[in-house]
């Protein structure tokens, strides 16, 4: 579904004042443009990747001089940090509200987590997603018993679904219902507590994905019975390659590891193997203690911060940069609900006469915005949006296949997070609006399936900061 310009629809809430934020690493940081100049970057990004808090870095960098290794080390700096790898966990759990008794697994990242559930099933189980969900929450379930469900037309539609997907007779089998907390591509936030209710009531169990989710809101696995969720750290200020499964026990302890290796056993033989018991069963290798650390660091910080306050203000600047776009001619903004529906700080969008691409690299090149472009990692519920039927479906993914250069479908998208202001939500629009009414400023060159688009000539030079240049910048 897209929105377009009807008539004044203005935002109700006010930013009289940006509210008190942790301090985020590198967040006055300006950017060369190709005019030869330089301005501050506006990262309206975090839905890919968040920047580190400024506790995360102290944090890390505290900890370096006492790094050894995990679990069965007598050495000082061994127990040291494995008290601090194991107070981790416990940072996490009351983050998402875990349960006494739910196994916190540390993992690289949400895709990691998902693919650890997926391998960790009873192997009778049938797993039922939307086809809206990131590839993350996707592609692995497809290795089991995978019912999908179509696009729904609202949270209800959703709901319903759910139900009588589940009211199918299953003779007793295992069953899982995964869902994400908020559409990493449109922001709508899915009624998974409801979803959770259903799934409880015909005896299935839930996963949440809340990659996204945690960012934004407050979870309470306990209170809202989710029985597994999976976050990652490079989304919640803690990008040190660290993420979690959070759950019940006794699927994640039974039968093999994910992954077989040292520390996820008990004893070795020739021909025999004891696991070890959750949660070390499923963290076999030595594990990312900075990482973890990290990610615990940033789930308290969040969690001593007015989150309420943080996350009203990056709703409204998102919601007052959605008012101005949809005067911009051309503008196209996507959502899957009603406008009304409730949403974290995600919008995208596109501009008839530019090019995703095109738009993205503009945005950098000549004003000093980072923003996604393409289908980020959801392509399913991007061909729903954009309206690409099943026909069309066939002849790109056929194009695709024979290596045919093939136009892909895209979009932009502006994502807010704390550090987000509204000077920059003010500049982003500002930036849409010259574009769609005067056209760039420079020559640009798009790639033949058009996702990705470079300034042609390109005089900035992309000098990395940790290496030495000779003093040039």
């Amino acid at each position: 579904m897209a929105d377009v310009r009807i008539g004044p629809q203005p935002v109700a809430t006010v930013l009289d004042r940006e509210p008190q934020r942790p301090a985020l690493v590198g967040e006055a940081i300006k950017v060369p443009l190709v005019d030869g100049g330089e301005r501050r970057y506006v990262n309206l990004d975090y839905a890919a990747s968040a920047p580190c808090l400024v506790t995360v870095q102290e944090a890390v960098n505290k900890l370096l001089p006492w790094y050894s290794s995990v679990h069965r080390g007598a050495g000082y700096k061994s127990q040291l940090t494995t008290e601090a790898y194991e107070d981790a966990r416990e940072a996490v759990r009351g983050f998402v509200g875990g349960r006494g008794d739910d196994v916190v697994v540390f993992t690289r990242n949400t895709t990691d987590a998902t693919n650890l559930l997926a391998a960790a099933l009873p192997p009778d189980t049938e797993v039922i997603a939307f086809t809206t969900e990131h590839h993350a929450n996707l592609l692995p379930w497809r290795r089991r018993d995978l019912t999908l469900l179509p696009v729904p037309d609202s949270a209800d539609d959703a709901l319903d679904r759910l139900d009588r997907a589940l009211a199918r007779p299953t003779a007793g089998r295992n069953r899982l219902v995964t869902v994400t907390g908020a559409s990493n591509v449109t922001g709508e936030i899915w009624p998974y507590r409801r979803m959770a209710r259903i799934a409880h009531r015909y005896g299935a169990r839930i996963m949440l994905d809340a990659a996204q989710l945690a960012p934004h809101r407050r979870i309470d696995m306990a209170a809202d019975d989710v029985d597994y969720l999976a976050l990652s750290g490079h989304k919640l200020y803690a990008p040190f390659g660290a993420g979690a499964l959070v759950g019940r026990r006794d699927w994640l302890g039974t039968g093999e590891p994910f992954l077989a290796g040292g520390g996820a056993v008990r004893y070795v033989g020739t021909d025999t193997t004891l696991w070890a018991d959750l949660p070390d069963r499923q963290e076999a290798g030595s594990p990312n203690v900075l990482g973890a650390v990290a990610l615990a660091t940033a789930c308290r910080t969040l969690q001593a911060a007015d989150r309420d306050g943080l996350e009203a203000h990056q709703t409204t600047v998102i919601e007052r940069a959605r008012e101005r776009l949809l005067a911009v001619p051309g503008i196209e903004i996507f959502r899957l609900w009603p406008a009304g529906h409730p949403r974290i700080g995600v919008l995208p969008f596109a501009l008839r006469h530019v090019p995703y691409a095109r738009l993205a690299a503009i945005l950098s090149a000549e004003f000093a915005i980072g923003v996604r472009h393409g289908c980020f990692c959801a392509h399913p519920l991007m061909a729903a949006l954009l309206h690409i039927d099943a026909a069309q479906d066939a002849r790109l993914r056929d194009d695709l296949a024979r290596g045919v250069p093939t136009a892909i479908p895209g979009a932009v998208r502006a994502s807010t997070g704390i550090g987000t202001t509204a000077a920059d939500g003010e500049r982003f629009t500002a930036a849409v609006t010259t574009i769609a009414t005067e056209g760039p400023r420079w020559t640009y060159t798009s790639t033949p399936d058009g996702t990705d688009c470079r300034p042609t000539p390109d005089p900035r030079r992309l000098l990395l900061p940790y290496r030495d240049h000779g003093g040039r910048r």
